[in-house]
């Protein structure tokens, strides 16, 4: 009797984890679609707005200074904490780089590869001197 009781009690804990377990992948699923379709919907409202965030630059803590597209008009405002104030206003002549060029996650050197780095690293590092014996 004392072993029927231990065999069930580990049958039924294994059925407990297992129970768990596709709780927690039926979660993980449930969480993943949900992000998608609220970052689809998102995009998608994004899409047909008029004001577009082009480029940010932090200038201090909680301090930054934005250029945002107003449909033909770009603006450059400086955002506190709590307050937003007009720097001055761009035509697309007067910007470096086009609207549709921008790219947050690109430096001004992204074309550039890593042996390129490199190779300019060595050239601003002293040489090293041979002695000769």
């Amino acid at each position: 009797m004392v072993l029927l009781s231990a065999g069930t009690s580990g049958v039924g804990s294994f059925m407990q984890l297992v129970g768990v377990l596709l709780i927690f992948v039926f979660v993980l699923a449930l969480t993943y679609l949900t992000t998608r379709w609220i970052a689809n919907y998102q995009k998608v409202q994004g899409e047909h707005k008029n004001l577009r965030v082009l480029e940010t630059i932090r200038i201090a803590n909680n301090k930054y200074v934005q250029l945002v597209e107003a449909g033909e008009e770009y603006l450059v405002i400086a955002v506190g904490k709590d307050e937003a104030h007009l720097l001055t206003v761009l035509t697309r002549e007067q910007l470096k780089v086009g609207p549709q060029e921008t790219n947050d996650f690109a430096g001004k050197n992204a074309g550039e590869t890593f042996g390129d780095v490199l190779q300019k690293l060595r050239e601003h590092l002293p040489k090293n001197r041979q002695k000769n014996d």
